[in-house]
């Protein structure tokens, strides 16, 4: 693990910079590499902890042994909680502690280096214009919530057998849609029935999280496949696990 930066920072700015870098690290590891992340944090391993670095980078690794360490240290033992609950709220709780911890690493280097009370407000200031680990997690769900939401209009098309429309078609669906809404919403109800899971062959309310395999075009809950809402939106080309095993069989 990358112990303390060989150029402690000592003044507001160069705080400033080992906290956004440290803040890059651990919004990488939640978001970008957050399967590589959710792997590491077995929770048969010790205690565990996220730790973020000045160069961007991050790391999963046990809590340094010396007491007290040399900078805070971070949440212990985030591993423990990682299949007690659903993925999206465990990546949230870590990225509240995550928060937590990059303000008492920043301010342990103001009040190491005497940082008097201006300093220290224009440090929060400069770390308050920037949003949250947690703020970017959740802002990064909602996208892509808002994307599986363009996906479930889609699987209309898809479950009925059609792979594209032409443009008057297309008018023709949106106009039925439109119809649809005015009217209680009675067909779309009734196409959503329709489609069905890919893996549990159920379907269910309009709110669940869907993902559509690129390959075969059928329909996931979210949950079946292990996909989040977080993951889908850096998949550029989603395969199923039928669809994979295929491809590794071949």
């Amino acid at each position: 693990m990358e112990g303390m930066p060989q150029n402690i920072p000592r003044s507001v700015e160069e705080v400033f910079s080992d906290f956004k870098g440290r803040r890059a690290g651990l919004i990488r590891a939640l978001t970008t590499d957050v399967e590589k992340f959710y792997e590491q944090c077995d929770p048969e391993k010790e205690n565990l902890c996220l730790y973020g670095f000045p160069s961007e980078s991050w790391e999963v690794n046990l809590p340094v042994e010396e007491v007290p360490p040399e900078l805070p240290e971070p949440a212990l033992g985030i591993n423990f909680a990682r299949d007690g609950m659903e993925e999206k709220d465990w990546l949230s709780l870590v990225a509240v502690h995550s928060d937590s911890w990059l303000l008492a690493v920043a301010f342990y280097f103001g009040a190491r280096f005497g940082f008097g009370k201006n300093e220290r407000k224009r440090l929060f200031q400069m770390i308050n214009e920037l949003p949250t680990v947690f703020e970017v997690l959740t802002e990064n769900s909602k996208q892509a919530k808002d994307h599986s939401g363009t996906h479930n209009s889609s699987s209309k098309n898809k479950s009925s057998g059609k792979s594209s429309l032409s443009e008057s078609q297309t008018n023709a669906t949106k106009a039925s849609s439109q119809k649809a809404e005015e009217s209680g919403e009675e067909e779309e109800d009734s196409e959503q029935g329709a489609t069905l899971c890919g893996a549990c062959g159920d379907n269910s309310a309009n709110d669940e999280f869907w993902i559509c395999c690129d390959v075969c075009e059928k329909w996931f809950h979210g949950k079946c496949v292990k996909i989040t809402p977080a993951k889908a939106e850096h998949i550029k080309q989603y395969k199923c696990p039928g669809c994979s095993n295929k491809r590794a069989r071949v």
